[in-house]
């Protein structure tokens, strides 16, 4: 099996952001970029992004000046530092302590909205800037305590990083790396169906989580088995994707199957099939959906189906 080449980059990749982590540790920096006028604040609500023009089909992220992200309640929920966008302070800022925040902020700001619903219709570098923001305020809401010792944690590098106030443990952001793959027999995908797909119809490419001392071709391998019996030979990478929801690193692969019979792991997926390229080009026609377009999985599908 040839490697396949990516068509193009992945949705939520291709920040503009400098991350200028040099900064981080910079006190008198940091406090002057929160009020400084050319300040960006990128607000989440409960794990939601403020955005415009989704209604019309050509949403924007709405970024807040440091007047109106204190508004939102800036001091009272978690913040940090995210970078230099077109050398301007960028921030992210947790508001979900207020039960409706768009009272709070000048009026025509838009309104909270799912970033996966619509980034694949952001302009570029945006979807990644609020995928940024999300991941982080995610972390920095649910890491509150030290795993360690159970005492209080304070945050730390303006906001990337939390220490306790006990033991003095350091808490980084945490990233777990997933593996997808597109298993494929040269004719045929194979995709599988999830209980936990928010369509009912979806079958998509199959992932999983990597485990301790599991490198990654042993991961895909792993996972393609214990979901349906498949045996997998040759492993090949393809892209990665930011997944932040809540907090992880696609690796994707294509993998060429070495056995055609599928035994199905009913606690992981409800049905598995075999899909003919034809009957992935045209789903409707078979009573099926594919993966949404902002997904790494769907990107692993079309490249394969491209390379015919």
């Amino acid at each position: 099996m040839l490697s396949i080449p990516a068509s193009r980059s992945n949705a939520y990749t291709g920040s503009p952001l400098d991350r200028a982590s040099g900064q981080r540790e910079d006190a008198a920096f940091i406090a002057t970029a929160l009020i400084s006028p050319e300040a960006m604040f990128i607000p989440v609500w409960r794990s939601k992004s403020l955005m415009r023009g989704v209604e019309d089909g050509k949403p924007e992220a709405v970024l807040l000046s440091s007047e109106a992200a204190r508004a939102v309640r800036m001091a009272d929920g978690p913040w940090a530092f995210l970078g230099l966008w077109e050398g301007r302070p960028t921030f992210a800022v947790d508001c979900s302590g207020a039960e409706d925040p768009l009272p709070l902020l000048p009026e025509g700001m838009g309104s909270f909205h799912d970033l996966r619903a619509v980034a694949g219709l952001l302009p570029a570098g945006e979807a990644s800037v609020l995928a940024h923001a999300r991941g982080l305020m995610h972390w920095r809401i649910r890491h509150r305590f030290c795993g360690v010792c159970g005492s209080a944690c304070e945050p730390r590098s303006a906001g990337n990083a939390m220490a306790c106030t006990a033991c003095a443990a350091q808490h980084f952001p945490r990233t777990d790396p997933a593996v997808i793959m597109l298993v494929t027999d040269g004719a045929r995908a194979l995709l599988g169906h999830s209980t936990r797909f928010p369509n009912s119809t979806m079958y998509s490419t199959l992932a999983g989580f990597v485990e301790p001392g599991e490198s990654l071709e042993e991961a895909v391998r792993r996972e393609v088995l214990e979901e349906t019996g498949i045996r997998v030979g040759a492993v090949h990478y393809h892209s990665s994707q930011p997944w932040p929801f809540p907090a992880s690193i696609m690796l994707g692969f294509h993998a060429e199957a070495l056995s055609e019979d599928i035994t199905i792991d009913p606690q992981e997926l409800a049905d598995a099939r075999w899909f003919t390229r034809d009957q992935i080009r045209h789903p409707e026609q078979h009573g099926f959906a594919l993966p949404r377009l902002d997904s790494i999985a769907r990107r692993l599908i079309e490249d394969w189906l491209e390379a015919e």
